[in-house]
């Protein structure tokens, strides 16, 4: 495997291998690599001939009193998971490289699609999914992949960029659950040992609705023994609007917080 810190020595291998006929494809992360990060790039692989991982902790995604100064940055260790991993080409740009200029983002474009990015994560973080579609888009045009794989976990972010984003096919990874079903995310590493034991229970009670054993607020209720909450919404999984008689699969979307740690999960049923 490769590492690579600008956008010119990316694109010279790039376009060697375009050269040679050669498929590419992508992974983007914010590092603190773990199985769920795993799980893509052997995704990646299975559909193209070479796979890139980009590792950026992206700015424009976090509001001024988020948690990126103390997001975890473990760039030796993701670099020693990746070397054992399916990955060709490890990407890691400075935010000059990503945002010259101080690129802007000109919102506008979504006046008509804006409730997507103001419900369920955005009603908490407005900023964030602009952010989020800000550098997914300036990677796809700096990296031209043909294929890109996000996972579900993310399912409100997997939507907006299958919605907004275009030329590259998006392959949607299922979430990857540790032994006791806590989905996989980078911000476990904010959990003490007493808050580990507890976490599961967003999965264990998200099941239950899945298997119409709870209500939504008989769910909200147990949920509130263990958990902050910050949403839970049972709608539409191709739209994220209000289930109505069209609709063929339905999201069960839940946002926590669990101390001081936000933990996000989903279950798509249909």
């Amino acid at each position: 495997m490769n590492t690579v810190t600008s956008i010119i020595d990316l694109q010279t291998t790039l376009n060697r291998w375009r050269a040679q006929g050669k498929s590419i494809g992508f992974v983007p992360t914010m590092g603190g690599l773990h199985k769920g990060h795993l799980s893509l790039i052997d995704i990646a692989k299975k559909n193209a001939n070479k796979v890139v991982v980009s590792i950026f902790v992206n700015p424009t995604q976090f509001a001024a009193h988020e948690d990126f100064d103390t997001y975890p940055r473990t760039i030796d260790a993701d670099l020693t998971t990746l070397s054992s991993s399916q990955t060709d080409l490890t990407f890691i740009p400075s935010a000059s490289d990503i945002y010259p200029n101080d690129l802007a983002f000109n919102q506008d474009e979504f006046i008509h699609d804006k409730y997507l990015f103001e419900i369920l994560c955005g009603k908490t973080r407005p900023h964030f999914f602009y952010g989020v579609l800000q550098v997914v888009r300036r990677l796809f045009d700096i990296v031209r992949p043909d294929i890109a794989v996000f996972g579900q976990k993310d399912y409100q972010q997997l939507h907006i960029i299958k919605r907004f984003t275009s030329g590259v096919k998006i392959i949607e990874a299922p979430i990857i659950r540790d032994s006791k079903g806590l989905a996989m995310s980078t911000r476990n590493q904010y959990l003490n040992e007493n808050e580990h034991k507890i976490a599961p229970q967003l999965y264990k009670t998200l099941t239950k609705i899945a298997q119409e054993k709870l209500d939504k607020k008989s769910a909200i209720q147990q949920l509130q023994i263990h958990f902050k909450l910050d949403y839970l919404e049972i709608l539409d999984a191709n739209t994220l609007k209000q289930i109505s008689n069209n609709t063929r699969k339905i999201a069960i979307l839940c946002a926590v917080f669990l101390g001081s740690t936000r933990l996000i999960d989903n279950i798509i049923k249909g």
